[in-house]
């Protein structure tokens, strides 16, 4: 079999129903069968073969048999797991929808795929620091162990909504969602 036909038997093995939801690749444990020219940019456009894949619905129907085991991500059916390359995180946070104010504000976040996750316990926010440059990265858990980029123009947003909070006796700077307060940095 040859690399250019792996994508499209991916394709086929995934099981078709009428249920709604993510399939359960986490009960999915086929063989490895090795890597596959995908990748998924850091702007969250998916390649094959070097090549963009310009089919939205194809990238969605991808995004939901992706699982991160340790570092490295794969592609999972009930038949075969292959191994994909991903730039930093495997979706982008696009939009964000905020309702309420306050403590009792809620952040909801959609994907590049158009997946949602409501901040709060079950999807923390977290802000890493690039070491050399010092730029935030701020991120939001999707599912399992994958998580979302916050597009710039979003995290933009972010922080018009932070407030002060003293935590440990420092002064941080976050946002509410869901009862959560979620630190972005200190305050200067």
């Amino acid at each position: 079999m040859t690399d250019s036909s792996k994508a499209g038997d991916l394709l086929a093995q995934i099981p078709k129903g009428e249920q709604k939801g993510l399939p359960p690749v986490h009960l999915w444990n086929p063989d490895f069968c090795g890597d596959i020219d995908m990748r998924i940019a850091r702007d969250g456009t998916w390649y094959y073969l070097g090549t963009p894949i310009g089919r939205k619905p194809m990238v969605k129907l991808f995004s939901t048999i992706i699982r991160r085991d340790g570092d490295d991500y794969f592609l999972v059916t009930p038949v075969e797991k292959v191994g994909i390359k991903v730039d930093d995180a495997p979706f982008v946070a696009v939009s964000l929808h905020v309702e309420g104010e306050g403590e009792a504000q809620v952040l909801r976040f959609t994907t590049n795929v158009e997946e949602e996750a409501v901040a709060g316990a079950e999807h923390p926010l977290r802000v890493a620091l690039d070491e050399q440059t010092q730029e935030p990265a701020p991120y939001v858990h999707v599912r399992s162990n994958l998580e979302a980029l916050i597009h710039r123009n979003v995290f933009y947003q972010l922080v018009e909504l932070v407030v002060p909070r003293e935590i440990d006796g420092q002064i941080w700077l976050g946002v509410w969602s869901n009862g959560q307060f979620f630190p972005i940095g200190p305050q200067p």
